[in-house]
């Protein structure tokens, strides 16, 4: 057990949540209850966890040198020695070749995506990663092919483009939030552990997290207005102060308490972030699956 636990935190299995928008179309489509398409949103989230844990295990080779000068990345099992680099090859290309051939099985045009993701994983480690602004929107788009992944799972005839929008300006939300806590808590080496940081500025990121926030907001209140599949009782407007608070309350996180450097820790830690999301998803299932 003890030769695996360094591999089981190399596959990063707490960023796997990431992978929940894959299930947005099944979720707003109404089809939580369906349990072929459920079925197949699960298997299509497994394919992708492993995926993304084999890009991970490709991306912390390649950097392991830039992890070593990072107080936190520097204790990776790549970057600290407990892993192998030709060890975490072998493990890294087994995982993402068996994720692709599952996809195959799974469905085609899902492969298709899961090789896109792949794709731009590859530009992101040696090339986009450094490109100010470009960082940030590549994350987005790889976002929004987690979201692009579940319709295709479960052949959605009408999704909102409202929701594409939102998850792009979300994604990006947390991209800018995230290159803000590192510029603070790295004042010195953050250029060193990650090159783009050198383009960026506090006042300039901001300035994006403000815009992006908005636009967010926008995006998902014109969601509730039109969605196509949502019921005609408008019922899911009064989500929209729910969604209003949890971009506030992260938007608190990122300025005030200069959080932001691992979106998913502040979820697990924050309480009202947490009763958020948990009041949130109780509205949705009442507003789109009970009334």
């Amino acid at each position: 057990m003890s030769r695996i636990k360094p591999y089981l935190k190399a596959m990063r299995p707490i960023q796997w949540a990431k992978n929940g928008f894959m299930f947005i179309p099944l979720i707003f489509d109404a089809k939580l209850t369906n349990l072929p398409a459920l079925r197949m949103t699960v298997l299509g989230f497994i394919i992708f966890c492993l995926l993304y844990s084999g890009i991970y295990l490709f991306n912390d080779i390649i950097d392991r040198e830039a992890d070593r000068l990072h107080p936190k990345k520097s204790s990776r099992p790549i970057a600290s020695g407990q892993i192998k680099v030709k060890s975490a090859w072998i493990v890294s290309i087994t995982l993402v070749a068996g994720s692709l051939a599952a996809a195959a099985l799974l469905k085609f045009e899902f492969f298709l995506t899961a090789l896109i993701v792949v794709l731009i994983n590859v530009l992101y480690t040696f090339w986009l990663k450094k490109i100010p602004l470009i960082d940030v929107l590549t994350i987005g788009i790889l976002f929004v092919l987690r979201v692009i992944a579940g319709v295709i799972l479960i052949t959605v005839k009408v999704f909102s483009p409202w929701l594409y929008l939102m998850t792009f300006m979300l994604s990006l939300y947390l991209g800018f939030g995230k290159r803000r806590s590192e510029l603070i808590s790295l004042p010195e080496t953050a250029g060193q552990t990650r090159v783009v940081l050198n383009g960026y500025t506090l006042d300039l990121l901001d300035q994006l997290i403000t815009i992006v926030s908005s636009v967010t907001i926008m995006a998902y209140s014109l969601y509730t207005f039109s969605g196509p599949t949502l019921p005609g009782n408008n019922f899911m407007m009064l989500t929209i102060p729910i969604v209003a608070y949890g971009i506030f309350r992260y938007h608190y996180l990122i300025q005030i308490e200069n959080a932001g450097g691992a979106p998913e820790d502040i979820l697990l830690k924050d309480r009202p972030l947490r009763l958020t999301l948990i009041t949130y998803g109780i509205a949705v299932l009442i507003g789109i699956y009970l009334i």
